[in-house]
């Protein structure tokens, strides 16, 4: 008997992420990567959390480190969330956050909590891969978000109906979006509340980005323009999902989510079926890091990611072949480039890490209906100055040569 023979049919919709196998090449030491939205392991706070995760496991501490803890997360964690929340409009309290292992555990639960086998999620063309792992394992159904054109609620609602099934939620990264770099104004997102109420669907603000802004105007959050609008997070539709992977440390797992009391309450039951609660020390030694540098350590952040984002966007400025197009992100890790069409980003990488040893994601797996043959993904945050030159330079020259 072969077990996979009875496996269960909702994981025929889960694949391999191609940014996790692309991963493996940051051990080749030839390869230039673009790869990974990963954050450079040399800023990480480094001796910051060897003095918290000393201060952890002092007597007095350690037995509260080293235990079964609460399933909500670490309670000074928390409310130095809420503290975070209320800088950028978000008012809430400590029972509106749950801890998670990474944003992405917070994504998984919410496709869980929301979607039945056949209802409509709708999310950006392109999007998040990892949200799209995450959301597939619950067989949904995937519509386009667009909030510049010209769809309607109607038609969204229609769409579902004639699947069978209703419209759970809006999924977005509105701050320099993985994969793009782009930012959804605040009409924008606006727009998405107005469309969200008519829907009656929830909406889920996937903000792992949002503190790494260069420059360009801030825009409000989406949970806090619409509690602007409704007085109350109570009352509001939005689930805000951050985390410390960008800022801090990913490696330590730890996210969060904020949202209405009942539907924390709800993801505290899925969490408690899933993994009992977040590492206690990992959320200890998080506390004390942001408690100690937060502000300071982003503001490093910043000023060395947007030097690389310049220098990617000057060498493509210089080296890209004519009827290549890319973004110019106001903050966060990532470019996007459009090739000419017919060109597939697939074959591009082959045809890269033999002959340029350049590593990049084809854009077509960002895609939930297969599209984007024709883009790539770049990520700026973990190359220096010298390698992002001479990356782009050599991807110029293959594109010329194809």
């Amino acid at each position: 008997m072969q077990l996979n023979q009875i496996f269960a049919t909702r994981n025929a919709r889960m694949k391999a992420s191609e940014i996790r196998e692309l991963l493996k090449l940051l051990d080749q030491p030839d390869i230039i990567s673009f790869a990974g939205g990963i954050p450079d392991p040399a800023l990480f706070p480094a001796d910051e959390f060897a003095e918290a995760f000393k201060t952890a496991l002092t007597p007095e501490r350690q037995a509260l480190a080293l235990q079964y803890s609460v399933s909500e997360g670490y309670l000074p964690l928390r409310e130095w969330i809420v503290r975070e929340m209320a800088t950028i409009g978000i008012v809430c309290e400590a029972e509106n956050v749950l801890i998670t292992s990474g944003s992405q555990q917070a994504l998984d639960y919410l496709g869980k909590l929301f979607l039945s086998p056949g209802d409509t999620a709708l999310v950006g063309w392109p999007t998040y891969l990892g949200a799209l792992a995450a959301f597939n394992a619950y067989e949904p159904r995937y519509d386009r978000l667009s909030l510049k054109g010209n769809r309607t609620a109607e038609s969204y609602a229609e769409g579902a109906a004639a699947a069978g099934s209703a419209v759970k939620f809006a999924y977005l990264s509105p701050d320099f979006a993985n994969p793009t770099g782009e930012t959804l104004d605040r009409t924008g997102r606006l727009r998405l509340l107005e469309l969200a109420d008519t829907l009656d669907c929830a909406i889920i603000e996937d903000a792992a980005y949002q503190s790494l802004r260069f420059d360009g105007e801030p825009v409000p959050p989406v949970l806090a323009l619409e509690l602007k609008q409704k007085g109350s997070i109570e009352d509001c539709r939005t689930v805000y999902c951050g985390t410390f992977s960008k800022t801090l440390a990913p490696g330590l797992r730890i996210g969060w989510a904020v949202a209405a009391k009942p539907v924390i309450s709800q993801m505290v039951l899925l969490k408690q079926a899933a993994d009992l609660h977040t590492s206690t020390i990992n959320q200890m030694a998080v506390h004390g890091v942001a408690e100690a540098c937060f502000d300071a350590h982003v503001e490093q952040l910043r000023a060395v990611y947007q030097r690389r984002r310049d220098v990617m966007l000057a060498a493509l400025e210089d080296h890209m072949p004519e009827g290549v197009d890319w973004t110019r992100p106001e903050g966060g890790m990532f470019v996007w480039v459009t090739l000419p069409e017919g060109m597939n980003g697939a074959d591009l990488l082959a045809r890269s890490l033999e002959t340029e040893k350049v590593a990049f994601v084809p854009g077509q797996a960002f895609f939930a209906d297969g599209s984007g043959q024709n883009t790539i993904r770049l990520s700026l945050s973990n190359s220096n100055h010298a390698a992002i030159e001479d990356g782009i330079a050599r991807l110029g020259r293959l594109l010329r040569s194809v």
